[in-house]
């Protein structure tokens, strides 16, 4: 897994050999079983996670008592809670492995730290956070500009995995409609 995050990071950023190696330093690994929560609502989001295999999502409850999922990371992408990793206060996001998953972690200290030490890691991270904020942006407007028929088409044109590896329930969380209108999307296609 350290070879796979090692390959992330040198495709956003040149690092010399020992930058690489500080870097990879902060990293711990982690195994959680399918189901386990990360991040509760309430907590505070201390640690950032590469996804090395599985899968984690991270949702909310809506004021109805629905969750709605905002993020899916599969192989090879980071999560966290992002708005309570960067202002340290209580997240109002859950983090949930949805299938067994291995991970690498490091935490806010650690990160911010790199970002002391190592002036490429600055970039590493800005890299992060514009992907963070299109990736959010896009997921916004889809909502507000697309239907249902066209959010699914959409999803399956550029997350198919989405729609491949997590059940219905899920899928139905992300693209916000009910598993109802998902059953009859994915039966007329």
């Amino acid at each position: 897994m350290q070879e796979e995050l090692a390959n992330y990071i040198k495709g956003i950023i040149t690092v010399t050999d020992d930058e690489l190696e500080k870097i990879l330093s902060y990293f711990e690994p982690l195994e959680v079983e399918k189901n386990e929560l990360l991040v509760i609502r309430g907590q505070t989001s201390q640690r950032t996670f590469f996804v090395g295999k599985g899968c984690l999502r991270i949702f909310f409850i809506t004021e109805d008592g629905q969750e709605a999922t905002r993020y899916i990371a599969f192989e090879n992408n980071f999560a966290t809670a992002l708005c309570s990793f960067i202002s340290n206060e209580p997240s109002l996001e859950f983090i949930q492995a949805l299938e067994p998953t291995n991970l690498l972690y490091i935490s806010h200290k650690d990160f911010y730290h790199l970002l002391e030490i190592i002036p490429s890691w600055e970039k590493f991270y800005r890299h992060y956070l514009e992907n963070a904020y299109v990736n959010n942006t896009n997921r916004l407007m889809s909502f507000l500009t697309l239907d249902a028929t066209d959010r699914y088409k959409q999803l399956l044109d550029t997350h198919p995995k989405i729609v491949q590896r997590l059940p219905n329930k899920v899928v139905a969380t992300y693209l916000n409609i009910s598993q109802e209108t998902l059953s009859r999307l994915k039966s007329k296609r």
